[in-house]
């Protein structure tokens, strides 16, 4: 079978690649041993579609890492050198860099003067750095003339004598020994580390060393000493520095929370942590604690008369509860021993459990998945998830009744209290109490560890009554009478004190 030619119609698109034109295809049936096949055959002329070749389309950016050596590489390469070429000519005679600066338009010298009466001198601690050439008003002198007197300025650090002191500032170790047998004569109890001393020399001596002018010190918030040197030796004088001691009272809302509410009403940490810690021993300070609820205490205060001002212990705690009844607590010493006591019930101390680690809760009382065993399994008491190695207290006043190893509870302390309760301490890393000593709240007892059936470092801690495991965060002893007769009597009568801090009506102002 013979096929005649198809003419297929060409399409007037211009195909354009690196000024190249796409050449006219035309197809032909040709019958080759009965098959069809289809040949492509060249165009000749222009043809349909195309254009001449021009000078615009020859193409100069050439990557002379690929077809290397062919004839489009060597016309990159003709190119390249061309160009280098050009610039060489066209470059100016010196070919340097362009300075990118201005050249010193002034001599060498006359650089080093301004540099002299610069900035940089005063900087360095100098005046100038230059020196004045001598002229004829200058007279020479055989020795420089020393100083008639120093003034030094020191501060007394932890484990220094105030001796020690001021030898090291010059002084002869005959006087400075006098000197602090005086001060100590005015102060007490000592010069506390911190004091600054404002220390004055006189003119040296053949020997080198300087003779003591005057000292002067605030020995204390209320006392002012000064040491000066006389024809008779030295005369020590004190000055007494009027003192009110009226304590501070600070009250305020809760708000958004209870630590950041006192730190705002200028409570210091060490204050605002004991509130805390006088609180949490009658109430959940983290759950029963509303942002309505209205902060109370007292704190001990002394302020000079010249503006300083020295905080002492906290002497009242309470709090006024808007759905609850309110706590108020007031220190009072008993016995030589400092305890919070219930001011709503005069007379009765508050007895209570203190946190035996700080650390946060990490398992509760109660059933739960043994972390080893892997299965339910109650939970005698309550973990806390303190770091290897920080320090168990007592959580309350008890005789030490076991100590030592105590199978899956590794190093474990166990402490009897009044009415039948008892708490242990299990997984120690080490144990200071020892059996049968008496041990008071908040005594260290031991260390962190993980001994025994444990995961890792914390503090199982159980609380029992009567041998009868209990949840430790429910437990409360019961307050006992502490105060009767004249001690009774006496803490009433501070408390009404206590309590008229901050009530008073201010004095009347005269009438202009």
């Amino acid at each position: 079978m013979t096929m005649a030619p198809v003419a297929e119609e060409s399409r007037g698109v211009d195909f354009l690649d690196g000024g190249s034109a796409l050449l006219d295809m035309r197809a032909e049936w040709r019958n080759v041993g009965g098959a069809a096949a289809l040949a492509p055959v060249r165009s000749s002329g222009p043809g349909f579609g195309r254009r001449r070749r021009r000078w615009r389309d020859i193409d100069l950016v050439v990557d002379l890492g690929e077809d290397v050596l062919s004839r489009r590489w060597w016309r990159g390469v003709a190119t390249l050198t061309l160009l280098c070429a050009t610039v060489a000519f066209i470059a100016p005679a010196p070919f340097e860099p362009l300075p990118a600066a201005p050249a010193d338009r002034v001599s060498a010298a006359d650089a080093m003067q301004y540099r002299d009466i610069a900035i940089s001198p005063l900087g360095a601690g100098s005046r100038t750095g230059g020196r004045m050439a001598a002229n004829g008003l200058v007279e020479p002198l055989s020795q420089a003339p020393d100083r008639p007197n120093i003034e030094l300025f020191a501060k007394l650090g932890s484990g220094d004598s105030v001796a020690g002191l001021l030898a090291r500032a010059g002084v002869s170790y005959a006087e400075a020994g006098e000197a602090a047998r005086l001060i100590g004569s005015a102060v007490p109890g000592g010069v506390i580390p911190g004091t600054s001393f404002a220390i004055l020399l006189g003119r040296r001596s053949p020997s080198g060393v300087r003779p003591i002018e005057r000292i002067a010190l605030r020995a204390g918030l209320d006392l002012n000493v000064a040491l000066t040197a006389g024809a008779d030796g030295f005369k020590l004088t004190t000055t007494r520095i009027a003192i009110d001691n009226t304590p501070l009272r600070i009250r305020g809302r809760v708000g958004d929370g209870l630590y950041w509410a006192l730190r705002a009403s200028g409570v210091s940490p060490q204050a605002a942590g004991e509130y805390l810690r006088a609180l949490a021993s009658q109430i959940d300070v983290g759950g029963q604690v509303g942002p309505d609820d209205r902060f109370d205490l007292i704190i001990s205060n002394r302020r000079a008369a010249t503006g300083e001002s020295q905080e002492g212990p906290l002497l009242f705690a309470a709090i006024e509860r808007a759905g609850a009844s309110d706590v108020k607590l007031m220190k009072w010493t008993v016995d030589g021993r400092t305890d919070w006591v219930d001011a709503n019930d005069a007379g009765r101390q508050v007895s209570a459990m203190v946190w035996p680690v700080a650390a946060r809760i990490t398992s509760g009382f109660g059933i739960r998945i043994h972390p080893i065993l892997r299965f339910a399994r109650f939970h005698r008491g309550i973990d806390f998830g303190a770091h290897y190695g920080a320090p168990i207290v007592a959580a309350s006043d008890g005789r030490v009744t076991g100590a030592g190893w105590a199978g899956g509870y590794g190093q474990q302390v166990r402490i009897a209290h009044a009415g039948g309760i008892s708490t242990s301490y299990s997984h120690m890393s080490r144990i200071i109490a020892a059996p049968g000593s008496f041990v008071r709240q908040g005594q260290l007892i031991g260390y962190v560890g993980s001994s025994g059936l444990s995961t890792g470092p914390h503090l199982h801690y159980e609380v029992l009554r009567n041998g009868a495991a209990v949840n430790p965060l429910g437990v409360r002893f019961a307050s006992r009478a502490l105060l009767e007769g004249q001690q009774l009597e006496r803490f009433k009568a501070r408390l009404a004190q206590l309590m008229a801090i901050g009530t008073q009506a201010p004095p009347a102002q005269p009438k202009g």
